[in-house]
């Protein structure tokens, strides 16, 4: 893991945090949603992050007028062989990076679940498997309202991940000029990342700190919708994979609590009365962190 973020840290000034969550997301077989602003590093992490692992990489640039073929690929007819022949769209790559989902149209993204929970795509009835290892990195402008569309909660569900891409310090602002004025950034070279899980164990009393976690979102009132059975398999499976990539062959409190900051928020639907005066599932994750009792 050292290795990697060093790796990534030849092309991307900081967020060594997002790097791990992405590991986290990759070993644990889960897609990502990245949501920033604009030219704060989105694409060259991802990008960086493939490279440094050896894994094929495509970027999708989700537009209104984009169309599922143009994500799935298409089926044409070959003359010189009097043959119709499948040519393999990009999401056929290790790490494809959905460059702000929400700006095609609900068709199109709806291309993207059986390819994101499958790991496979159908063209004119034939099933076409996707590479092993394959994960989504969608990213979305969080300030943007004109051009976009909502991403339904079915689509959201599939993500294991949610990640808020904040600026940097102004500390890491500086080192990212000085670095660009000296033209200092290296060449990546590839890493191996284990990316076995099934090895780590978890406790009877972590399955319970879990399942506990989401009972209290659908308990609470302020809450219209709170984490499904999907929500608790991801804070799960995502637990086992922070262990790996921490060195640890069993889970702790502390993966968990530091994981459904980035797992839950995006699957909880806050109560209109509620949204109407700011309030963000994010809030409400915090506090039912704060109040369930951690395991010891």
């Amino acid at each position: 893991m050292e290795k990697l973020i060093k790796e990534v840290g030849k092309v991307v000034v900081g967020y060594e945090d997002v790097i791990e969550l992405l590991a986290v997301a990759l070993i644990a077989k889960g897609h990502v949603l990245i949501e920033g602003v604009p030219g704060i590093a989105k694409t060259t992490i991802a990008k960086a992050f493939a490279k440094a692992l050896g894994l094929s990489f495509s970027r999708i640039q989700l537009t209104p007028d984009l169309m599922p073929a143009d994500i799935t690929g298409s089926v044409y007819f070959d003359a010189k062989t009097s043959e119709f022949k499948f040519r393999k769209g990009p999401i056929f790559a290790n790490i494809v990076l959905a460059d702000e989902i929400n700006r095609a149209m609900p068709k199109t993204q709806s291309a993207l679940l059986e390819a994101m929970q499958e790991r496979q795509v159908t063209v004119e009835g034939v099933t076409y498997k996707l590479p092993e290892p394959f994960m989504v990195i969608a990213t979305m402008n969080p300030v943007e309202s004109e051009g976009v569309y909502k991403l339904p909660e079915a689509q959201l569900d599939r993500f294991m991940l949610r990640i808020r891409l904040e600026y940097l310090s102004p500390e890491k602002e500086m080192e990212f000029l000085r670095r660009k004025s000296e033209n200092s950034y290296g060449e990546v070279e590839s890493v191996e990342l284990d990316l076995n899980s099934k090895f780590v164990k978890v406790s009877d009393k972590i399955l319970e700190y879990i399942h506990r976690i989401a009972i209290e979102t659908r308990m609470d009132k302020r809450l219209l919708l709170g984490a499904s059975p999907r929500a608790m398999e991801h804070l799960l499976i995502a637990s086992k994979s922070l262990a790996t990539v921490r060195k640890r062959d069993y889970v702790i409190p502390d993966d968990v609590k530091y994981l459904a900051k980035f797992v839950l928020p995006h699957r909880l639907i806050v109560n209109p009365e509620f949204e109407i005066d700011g309030l963000k599932a994010d809030e409400v994750v915090e506090e039912i962190l704060k109040r369930v009792e951690v395991p010891k």
